[in-house]
């Protein structure tokens, strides 16, 4: 596929596909006999899984060293997957933190809808 045709499935933009294989966090594209990128499946996958370690707060530096450890080969599964470890922990602790601002959000709400109901009723009467 084109890069045009990746950008709209990614919804990340021409350019910014273009910086990850300039910077090496994407492997280099194929060219098609225009000389045109030409892209596989590969690529919406991986694209797909820098969106979620994005969303999970990995900086690009740990993209970029994770993308090396990728290039290498499979033996540096067992590298690769202590990083995503270390990442879940970080996500789970936020989990946790976010639940519970949730938790008192939740908790603000319903006194002020009390609250609410309580001026309304007193209004009526």
């Amino acid at each position: 596929m084109k890069i045009a045709e990746l950008a709209r499935r990614t919804g990340l933009t021409a350019h910014t596909i273009r910086y990850y294989e300039r910077i090496g966090l994407m492997p280099r594209a194929g060219r098609d006999g225009a000389g045109h990128r030409d892209y596989g499946a590969d690529a919406l996958i991986w694209i797909s899984f820098l969106g979620h370690m994005k969303a999970a707060g990995m900086p690009i530096q740990e993209m970029l060293h994770y993308a090396r450890l990728r290039g290498q080969g499979s033996q540096t599964g067992p590298q690769r997957a202590d990083i995503l470890r270390q990442r879940r922990e970080l996500v789970a602790a936020q989990i946790t933190t976010l639940q519970a601002t949730l938790s008192v959000l939740d908790d603000k709400i319903a006194g002020y809808d009390a609250e609410g109901i309580n001026h309304a009723d007193r209004n009526q009467t």
